[in-house]
């Protein structure tokens, strides 16, 4: 705690000093361009990896990176509530899903009934992207080449979640119109490389 205290106090002598007429002129409203939906991994750091400042990305992060198909029920809605009220309220011009590489929720989805008893919710959550599970079971990769099913299920997840943005009538709405763009991006957490879905080839291409 102490570490975060001494950063709160570092925060407030640089960097918000440096920015201080940004901050100032974000005081009382908010304008991001870019919904950006990632993992809640301490090591995926949205306006790090993107270079962008305070009040340009309205983030969600969850396990995994996972959007909810678009449904109405009255029930409490976190990331439902916070894609709406990001492109219905905030008008933002682009959606990014951004998964990344050694990511805990993915891995999890092969986890055993005991190694998910301590944590129930998560259990429940990952039932988002049992599609994913299945469209990689099917691929019937051999124990060998547990990387790569690694891998393969990060980004079918990006995928996956792409879709179901589409089941948001506001979403499909603005993408038809061209006012509003989604991507899928998969982060390399060692390298820092970033790759970029393609869905005409149905690939994930470097960006350089």
């Amino acid at each position: 705690m102490e570490k975060l205290l001494q950063g709160l106090i570092q925060f407030k002598e640089t960097d918000f000093q440096e920015h201080r007429q940004l901050f100032e002129e974000l005081g009382n409203s908010q304008s991001p361009h870019t919904l950006f939906i990632g993992c809640s991994d301490s090591r995926l750091v949205p306006n790090l990896i993107t270079g962008t400042l305070p009040g340009e990305l309205f983030v969600i992060r969850n396990i995994a990176n996972i959007v909810p198909p678009y449904r109405n029920i009255e029930e409490y809605l976190a990331t439902t509530s916070a894609i709406e009220y990001a492109v219905n309220i905030l008008g933002i011009q682009h959606i990014v899903v951004c998964g990344h590489s050694n990511c805990g929720g993915c891995k999890s989805l092969y986890a055993s009934e005991k190694e998910m008893q301590s944590i129930p919710h998560t259990r429940k959550w990952l039932e988002l992207a049992g599609n994913v599970k299945e469209k990689i079971t099917a691929m019937n990769i051999p124990e060998s080449e547990m990387a790569k099913r690694e891998w393969m299920t990060e980004q079918i997840n990006i995928v996956e979640q792409l879709k179901h943005l589409l089941s948001y009538p506001f979403i499909k709405e603005r993408v038809l119109n061209q006012t509003l763009t989604i991507e899928g991006w998969y982060y390399i957490i060692e390298t820092g490389e970033v790759f970029r879905y393609n869905r005409h080839n149905s690939e994930f291409e470097l960006v350089n």
